[in-house]
């Protein structure tokens, strides 16, 4: 099971952008596999992170493509046992609460990776779970 950082779903929905295409291919390729249509988690903060932008801007195309992807995945809150991960792995990797807070998630809910493009803040030296980026996507490392 796949969790995600906001920036790779803003590339999912995309029409356009380098990510897009190997994105939505492996997002395809998860949903078919799944029963429930599901293709993987991440917080529920992802709903403030990838949605304010085109409500603001009224483009309610974006926002609604955002909101059925968003559907399709299982959010998480963030609980008393995910943010002391949060804080952890914030203090340990030096990340932001938002960024801390993802990655607990992607841990807590037992992801096979966490599927990001955001290289400066998380780097393949993390421990705990799978770093991966849109182009290990394309080269075959998906699944």
């Amino acid at each position: 099971m796949d969790a995600f950082d906001a920036d790779v779903l803003i590339y999912a929905i995309s029409p356009s952008g380098p990510h897009g295409p190997a994105l939505r291919s492996a997002l395809a390729e998860t949903a078919a596999t799944t029963p429930d249509g599901k293709i993987g988690v991440g917080s529920v903060l992802l709903i403030t992170e990838t949605l304010i932008k085109p409500v603001r801007g009224g483009d309610d195309r974006e926002a609604g493509e955002m909101a059925r992807l968003l559907d399709r995945l299982e959010l998480f809150g963030c609980d008393l046992a995910t943010a002391e991960l949060a804080v952890d792995l914030g203090a340990r990797y030096g990340l932001k609460a938002v960024d801390a807070v993802h990655l607990a998630t992607a841990i807590t809910a037992d992801a096979d990776r966490f599927i990001t493009n955001n290289r400066r803040d998380f780097s393949k030296a993390i421990e705990e779970i799978d770093i991966t980026y849109p182009e290990d996507l394309v080269a075959g490392s998906a699944g």
